[in-house]
């Protein structure tokens, strides 16, 4: 059994952030979460990940409640990539990506080998082989968010959170990084605010809107000029000749 939410409700400090979502995860498919500032996606992956417990409503894991598993255990099938990551220190790539391996090292360390394999995988799996001894404060925008997914890949994880990865990324790393994260063998759910990239990548999109989930199911299913201008009141073409393409149109002025 994959993570999962059944109807997970968040009241953050008098507010509903997140509002009786479901999210059942198919093993192996990218979802991708959608939804204007403030709808809730980041709130959403935030509990998936375990680092917050829902008001109402449980998050999963194998069949136990996730509020009862260990944060090592979580780790250890569970990866999240956020939105930012920096460091006051100067570490090169292998030593970020080497990270990954914490959850599972017990009392007494760690299998070396088991997690010298693993960097190496995570590395070659994210185009860093090269790039091991760089370090963090060299790298650009779309290579640290490589680095951060390598980090997770070397976790060994069965699923993989990503909270608006392709922020502040050029079209060519946004194109690059997606492409990386639906070719691996795990599930993938993402935060993310490109409806086109969304339709391009995703096996499956969940749109939210102030908390709660809106519409569900495919890019071509969703994604339509209706639900476009319900959800981000703008006006927009979809085609979908060769591929779902998303054309947004000015808005009108008063």
């Amino acid at each position: 059994m994959t993570l999962h939410a059944d109807r997970v409700t968040w009241n953050r400090s008098g507010n509903l952030v997140v509002d009786g979502v479901s999210v059942h995860p198919v093993q192996g498919e990218t979802i991708g979460l959608l939804g204007p500032n403030g709808s809730g996606k980041s709130s959403l992956i935030r509990l998936l990940a375990g680092f917050a417990k829902p008001t109402s409503g449980d998050v999963g894991l194998d069949g136990q409640d996730l509020s009862t598993l260990r944060r090592r255990d979580i780790a250890r099938a569970v990866a999240v990539v956020s939105q930012h990551a920096d460091t006051d220190v100067d570490v090169s790539v292998a030593e970020v990506v080497r990270l990954g391996r914490i959850p599972h090292r017990g009392a007494f360390g760690g299998d070396r080998t088991a997690d010298d394999r693993a960097v190496a995988a995570a590395l070659e799996h994210t185009g860093l082989t090269d790039k091991t001894d760089r370090l963090w404060h060299q790298l650009s925008g779309g290579e640290r968010q490589r680095v951060q997914i390598a980090r997770a890949l070397a976790q060994e994880p069965r699923e993989l959170l990503l909270d608006e990865p392709t922020n502040h990324l050029d079209t060519h790393h946004q194109l690059e990084l997606m492409t990386l994260v639906t070719r691996l063998p795990i599930t993938s759910i993402v935060a993310i605010h490109d409806l086109n990239l969304a339709a391009m990548f995703c096996d499956r999109v969940m749109v939210m809107r102030q908390g709660r989930l809106v519409a569900a199911g495919t890019p071509r299913e969703v994604l339509t000029p209706e639900l476009i201008a319900d959800v981000y009141r703008v006006r927009a073409e979809v085609r979908g000749d060769d591929g779902l393409t998303i054309r947004f149109l000015p808005i009108d002025a008063d």
